[in-house]
């Protein structure tokens, strides 16, 4: 085999390989502390669809003014959010607070 057909080749499967992977993206819901069950349940709705299609999720809750003094309301309502989603993804990063944001990343479980 000479070195044309040989690069040729190298080249052919790198292409194969390029096309094949998937690129994965983190996307980001929003929630507020006294988000009610109907915009609930069409957000979590958004985070299924994302975390099927194989995307990482970030949930995000923000916190406005005296709200900042009830915290645990937005640590349950994450962990709705996990327990809601325990069959479809594993939590990657635990809630944390970062200035007035409750932050949580999801990531989908391998198949």
């Amino acid at each position: 085999m000479d070195l044309g057909k040989k690069l040729y080749e190298e080249k052919k499967a790198k292409a194969v390989a390029k096309k094949n992977q998937v690129q994965v993206q983190v996307k980001e819901v929003k929630f507020r502390p006294n988000t009610d069950i109907g915009d609930y349940n069409v957000k979590l709705r958004n985070l299924t669809r994302f975390l099927e299609h194989g995307d990482k999720t970030k949930v995000t809750l923000r916190f406005r003014g005296r709200e900042m003094a009830h915290q645990e309301l937005g640590m349950e309502l994450l962990a709705r959010v996990a327990t809601d989603l325990e069959h479809l993804a594993t939590v990657e990063q635990r809630p944390k607070m970062e200035g007035r944001q409750l932050t949580m990343v999801m990531a989908p479980i391998k198949k």
